[in-house]
């Protein structure tokens, strides 16, 4: 593995730590659902090679990152958080990479100051636009998205740390069905979530997000800004055809929420983890959009 630099950084009342190569342009690097910072052990080393300073930090609840004081996780404060990482790590502006629950605030950040953002990156998740209505109305996608149900139940803690977080390599392998997963990925994620409180924390972005009586009043409208304003700034999103059920045809129905179009490409047998599956193609990508224009 790369020889990451790491630091910590005071950004929206949190306390980040994050992983870093290269020096250039800021590329911001979001981790989702059950991850890491580490997830990006491949692009951001792609990055630095080609003059960028790509920063991974872990996301707010996931030691060693800080947890909030007020314990909200909903997506618009992950959004906020994005936003406020760009100038605490030194930067005007940035591109910004999201996978998964990272993705959701790359779509956020953009729409909440597309001022701060050049263009994003999304991974393994359609526009808010099209998978939130999707999660609620398409028996694909409540399929394959039964976990955000199942963890707004208050056993779910008990679930996910059974067997020695057992769940967390089944999900893995249930998202990427063809990918090999290697034994330093998965421990490497088990060691996040059996840190104190992180498993309760990653479940309250599914409970805060998508339960309405756990939301915080004071920030509806930003909430229903990040899911449906169209993303301002230039886009390239990835998908991959083996990920879970009914999210493909969300992702192929969301050019309507783009405002300056999206390049969307889509993997052949690849699924939730493609950043994993097929790390030089994927990077080669990311790093052609950003070095454009």
């Amino acid at each position: 593995m790369a020889d990451f630099h790491s630091g910590n950084v005071q950004a929206n009342g949190i306390d980040f730590h994050y992983l870093e190569m290269g020096t250039g342009p800021l590329v911001l690097c979001l981790h989702g659902f059950p991850d890491n910072a580490l997830t990006y052990r491949f692009l951001l080393p792609a990055l630095a090679e080609a003059g960028f300073h790509g920063v991974a930090p872990f996301m707010r609840g996931y030691t060693p990152t800080g947890k909030p004081r007020d314990g909200r996780y909903q997506s618009v404060l992950l959004a906020q958080d994005a936003v406020a990482l760009i100038p605490a790590l030194g930067a005007d502006k940035a591109f910004v990479v999201g996978h998964d629950w990272g993705a959701l605030a790359t779509y956020g950040a953009a729409a909440l100051a597309p001022e701060r953002v050049h263009k994003v990156v999304t991974l393994a998740a359609a526009h808010p636009g099209t998978l939130l209505g999707a999660m609620a109305t398409n028996y694909d996608m409540i399929k394959g998205g039964w976990h955000a149900y199942f963890f707004q139940m208050p056993f779910a803690e008990l679930a996910v740390a059974a067997n020695d977080y057992e769940f967390l390599e089944r999900w893995w392998r249930d998202a990427s069905p063809e990918y090999d997963l290697p034994r330093e990925v998965i421990e490497s994620v088990k060691a996040t979530f059996r840190q104190p409180g992180v498993v309760t924390a990653a479940l309250n972005y599914y409970r805060h997000t998508f339960h309405p009586a756990n939301r915080d009043p004071a920030l509806a409208v930003l909430q229903e800004k990040v899911a449906t304003v169209p993303t301002p700034v230039p886009a390239l999103a990835f998908h991959g055809t083996k990920d879970r059920p009914g999210r493909l045809p969300a992702f192929e129905r969301m050019d309507q929420f783009f405002a300056k179009g999206v390049e969307k490409v889509v993997l052949p047998g690849t699924g939730h983890f493609l950043h994993l599956e097929r790390p030089a193609e994927v990077n080669t990508k990311i790093v052609e959009f950003l070095s454009l224009g």
